[in-house]
């Protein structure tokens, strides 16, 4: 396992191999084993750290490493270690650079179908010209189109993702700077890359911790883990050996993590790429991330429409062939028939929708670094939240107050007004034992409030201190009375602080208002409290200790300890006034008593759910999204957050809960039958896959608790392998390898940590886990209204393509141009498909499942049959109405157009007849032909006017949804006045072949476009009517 499992056997310097490649002669070889290596180093990193420094003795640590553990290394021989292993610095990963970045964006999903169309138009421009001595320049105009397209959408995608991972270098702005190590018996301060491998390290509060370090000694040290392991709390340090898991043990501090308060000395066991953090990193940058959701969606769509560009292209050369034309001729009709196909506007379509749904989301707090994760959260059927930071508060707060035998409930909302009537029963303010409560919770505290915040609320100033302590602080400060002036009246004159051996506090104060001058004050452990006392506290009156109180006692303490909070006793003793003012009182030899004390009471603190998350998680469960709870906390600490937030529901037991309530072992019960489950990080270390999927499979309200950041990964990769679209949400270090393993990984924006929110694809500004909901609404939403825009540009694809066919099969006049149908695709048509973005909901999204990967696509076979089949068919048919209309007008009757192709194309041939004897030039006829393109163009520009208010829904009414979408208003306003714009305004007759129309050519098409909205208002009322049918099956789309 993991690159310490060999440790014991190898020399000092050798049992820190940094994976960092070192130099070869043969660098193709090397090249071969590290493809090789890869795989297997990445297995390897998923694996829990192996180390066994921690059970090590003294003696046997500084054999190990061949150091003395008062001189450290010799200057000499730590250069030789710093040598062989390379510089104490995380290696970076390969880089992409911006140019092959770039070159993705234009060369990826959508983009290369317009470049195979603007290629073929390249090659057909290229026959035309070597066949004809003046060609038509519509090929070549098209393929500069095309390409011109592709060019600015990959520009503006570039742009917006421009912002791309950095992973690392967060992780290098965690390192720290300096270290103060003892070589040769002489404290020197070094950068922190020469630390190396045996190294004697000093830390102190507030310093970073320079590597992994083994502690030889301590003095009340504790380090802020949170980063790495999720505890909210301070951990206290020591030399003793004190667990059997690294990660939990208090005799190693990691590397990258803070040293909050005391000193410690210790050796280092790792640097660089192998510490903890260096594991981290190193996964992190070297996971291989999947496709997005929607990625695959459009690679779906472009093999559909590439099939049906294909399928049309392909039959019609066969079909032309057989008609007589020559194979050069066919060629150019089959890429004419597959160029028509692409539809050009899509792809910024696509591009522009996305970008407004991130911009809307930014407004609403979620910040996406990537445009195709809009949609991913909108899939989404699994979120793993971490807890600390994300579902609750990240700050310790007091929850409840144990005196005078009853338990009183604070308030730990957000804002903590600080009132009573916040509290679960009246609060006791005026009892005697609370007014000693408070005085011990405000003096026998080290905790304080940094300068100049007197107008913040207590709520939100920051303080100085442990966050247990500072929790005590902010109540007392809230509830009772300045703790600064308490503290001026009652000066401290001795202290013994907290530490992991004696657990608790001790502090002797001077009192001006009794007849005692001192008074001992004491907190910490309550069991360890209690032992301490003689009598107890109640309603101000001191009662000797008996079985009564110690009965009461304990269910008190394990009520509170159920409800996941930490648990602090309180106690006291006045001195006898033997001990006068100005005694030296001795804290290392004890020259004053410490029995017999008076028991006071209980306080316990939580770290708070938000306000916003149970109905939140409430949302997602109506949603169809499972939440599971994935912290690196304690597991009845995760358990009873979960039950508080609703991720673990009210009546549902876990396998534990059962065997407590039937008094049986848990050997005896069926896991099955529980829906609730609890997994410890230990379990879990030793689960097969099998197994793990077992647990996802069997339980719909999972928590685990004590996992490492591998473990996390390993969780999301279970919940991937099932089919589910996961989600995950974390602030730490320790979160950011499953932040990018999953489908979309959601940081924190105030909290969380510069690695983390490099390793996610989203980034919610407000640390608000209720923000997530609004995202997948959000995307939702998008995926919906992009069906929508999409249908509705699809649609005009056979008015474009149908001309072109019967302009083959039936030898008559083009009835429509290649700039009139760009004038479609980039023109008329882009403004009303993307207003279709702003479309409200149908109905309420979150309270269906999550799509099906797998069967709801974002394009399916019944899209493209409403779009081509029907939809399609009904606008084609507007717009040859439209053109025979025209002709016949000018005297060409439809029979008499059949097989006139040949003879209006020749241009020697200037006295055509028409159906009544008149005779057309050349030019003229060039200009009819024109003017029935631009016809050809308004008819399909009013057609898709009631295409656009047919795609607003899939299966309510018009009626039902109403008008209120201003954009598509505009949007059908946009399309009429462009299509009057190119058809009346001087000079596009020269530019894009474009004429003026008569009134009554623009109503030709009128009819066709209300049979359009009456017959899918027909189609949508039996869906509604006959949920499930044959027409639902076959057309909703």
């Amino acid at each position: 396992m993991g690159r310490w499992g060999t440790r014991g056997t190898v020399t000092p310097h050798e049992q820190n191999p940094s994976p960092r490649p070192r130099r070869e002669s043969n660098t193709g070889k090397r090249r071969k084993t590290k493809r090789k290596k890869k795989k297997t180093d990445l297995e390897e990193l998923k694996k829990e750290v192996v180390l066994e420094d921690h059970k090590l003795t003294l003696e046997e640590l500084s054999a190990k490493y061949s150091v003395d553990l008062t001189m450290g290394l010799s200057p000499r021989r730590a250069q030789e270690i710093l040598r062989q292993d390379g510089p104490n610095t995380l290696t970076p990963p390969p880089t992409t650079s911006k140019w092959f970045k770039f070159c993705k964006q234009l060369f990826s999903g959508f983009s290369i179908l317009l470049w195979v169309g603007a290629i073929l138009c390249f090659v057909a421009y290229g026959i035309q010209f070597h066949q004809k001595e003046e060609p038509t320049k519509d090929n070549l105009y098209l393929g500069i189109v095309l390409a011109a397209v592709v060019i600015i959408t990959g520009c503006f995608s570039y742009y917006q993702e421009a912002k791309s991972s950095k992973i690392m270098e967060s992780f290098r702005n965690m390192v720290p700077q300096q270290a103060l190590v003892i070589r040769g018996g002489e404290k020197i301060q070094i950068n922190v890359e020469n630390v190396v491998v045996g190294d004697l390290v000093e830390v102190k509060g507030g310093d970073r911790i320079p590597a992994d370090l083994r502690l030889i000694s301590s003095q009340g040290c504790k380090v802020d883990n949170s980063s790495l392991t999720g505890e909210s709390e301070p951990q206290t340090r020591s030399p003793e050996f004190t667990h059997e898991n690294p990660l939990e043990t208090h005799n190693i501090c990691f590397f990258s993590t803070s040293c909050v308060e005391g000193t410690a000395q210790g050796i280092v066991i790792a640097t660089g790429d192998s510490t903890v953090m260096g594991r981290i990193a190193s996964l992190t940058s070297g996971l291989v991330v999947g496709k997005t959701p929607i990625a695959v969606e459009i690679e779906h769509f472009i093999h559909l429409i590439t099939a049906v560009a294909i399928f049309f292209g392909v039959s019609f050369f066969g079909l032309s062939l057989i008609l007589g034309y020559g194979w050069l001729e066919s060629v150019i009709f089959l890429i004419g028939i597959i160029v028509a196909n692409v539809p050009e506007g899509l792809l910024a379509t696509v591009t522009v929708c996305l970008t407004l749904t991130a911009k809307r989301m930014a407004q609403k707090n979620c910040l996406v670094k990537n445009l195709e994760a809009v949609e991913t959260l909108g899939s989404t059927s699994t979120i793993c939240s971490d807890k600390t930071g994300t579902l609750t508060q990240n700050r310790m707060t007091v929850a409840h107050i144990w005196f005078d035998k009853t338990i009183y409930k604070a308030d730990t909302s957000e804002e903590q007004t600080g009132d009573s009537s916040g509290m679960g029963k009246t609060f006791a303010k005026g009892s005697a034992t609370w007014f000693i409560l408070a005085r011990i919770a405000g003096l026998c505290n080290r905790a304080d409030f940094k300068a100049h915040q007197e107008t913040l609320p207590i709520a939100k100033r920051a303080t100085t201190g442990d966050a247990s302590e500072s929790a005590l602080l902010k109540f007392i400060e809230q509830t009772y009375s300045s703790v600064k002036e308490m503290r001026e009246k009652n000066p401290k004159v001795a202290e013994i602080p907290f530490n992991s051996t004696n657990k608790y506090q001790m502090s002797i104060h001077l009192q001006d208002d009794s007849n005692q001058t001192h008074v001992l004050m004491m907190k910490g452990a309550p069991e360890r409290i209690l032992e301490f006392c003689s009598s107890y506290l109640l309603k101000g009156v001191e009662y000797p200790m008996d079985d009564e109180m110690r009965n009461d006692f304990q269910k008190a303490y394990m009520e509170l300890g159920g409800l996941g909070e930490r648990v602090l006793g309180f106690c006291f003793l006045n001195l006898p006034s033997t001990f006068s003012k100005g005694f030296k009182f001795n804290t290392d030899e004890i020259n004053f008593p410490m029995d017999n004390l008076c028991f006071v009471g209980l306080v316990s603190m939580i770290d708070p759910p938000r306000a916003a998350v149970p109905d939140a998680v409430g949302k997602c469960r109506s949603a169809g999204i499972k939440v599971i709870m994935v912290t690196g906390d304690h597991p009845i600490t995760a358990k009873a957050i979960a039950k508080g937030v609703g991720i673990i529901s009210e009546g549902n037991e876990t396998a534990e809960d059962m065997a407590a309530q039937l008094q049986v072992p848990i050997s005896q019960i069926n896991t099955r039958e529980a829906k609730a489950c609890v997994v410890h990080g230990s379990d879990l270390k030793d689960m097969t896959a099998e197994q793990l999927d077992e647990i996802l499979k069997n339980h719909t309200e999972i928590v685990f608790a004590r996992t490492s950041p591998q473990q996390k990964l390993i969780i999301v990769e279970g919940c991937q392998r099932l089919g589910a679209i996961v989600a995950v949400t974390g602030d730490g270090v320790n979160d950011s390898p499953a932040l990018k393993k999953a489908d979309i990984g959601i940081a924190m924006g105030i909290t969380g940590s510069d690695v983390s929110k490099q390793a996610a694809n989203m980034i919610l500004l407000d640390d608000n886990f209720a923000s997530i909901v609004t995202g997948v609404e959000e995307g939702r939403l998008i995926f919906d209204n992009l069906k929508k825009s999409i249908a509705y540009t699809l649609t005009s694809n056979i008015p474009e393509i149908t001309p072109f066919l019967l302009f083959i099969i039936a030898n008559i006049p083009l009835p429509l141009g290649t700039i009139t149908i760009l004038c479609i695709d980039l023109g008329t048509d882009m403004v009303p498909a993307i207003s279709l973005a702003y479309e409200s909901a149908e109905s309420d999204i979150m309270k269906r499942a999550p799509r099906n990967p797998r069967s709801d696509n974002l394009v399916n076979h019944r899209l493209i049959g409403m779009a081509y089949g029907q939809i399609g068919m009904i606008q084609a048919l507007a717009g040859f109405f439209t053109y025979f209309v025209i002709l016949a007008e000018n005297g060409f009757k439809p029979s008499d157009l059949l097989g006139i192709r040949l003879n209006w194309e020749d241009r020697f041939f200037n006295d055509l007849e028409d159906s009544y004897g008149q005779q057309w030039t050349y030019e003229q006829r060039k200009v009819l032909e024109f003017t029935c393109h631009t016809a050809f163009f308004v008819s399909i520009v009013i057609a898709q006017w009631a295409d656009l208010i047919i795609c607003k829904t899939r299966h309510n009414s018009v009626f039902q949804q109403g008008m209120k979408n201003k954009i598509l208003i505009f949007g059908i306003m946009e399309e009429t006045f462009l299509a009057a714009f190119l058809s009346y305004t001087p000079g596009m007759d020269t530019a894009l072949r474009m004429y003026p129309l008569k009134l009554s050519w623009w109503f030709c098409a009128t009819p066709y476009s209300i049979l359009i909205f009456v017959y899918d208002e027909i189609r949508k009322l039996i869906i509604r009517r006959h949920p499930g049918g044959w027409l639902e099956r076959e057309t909703y789309y």
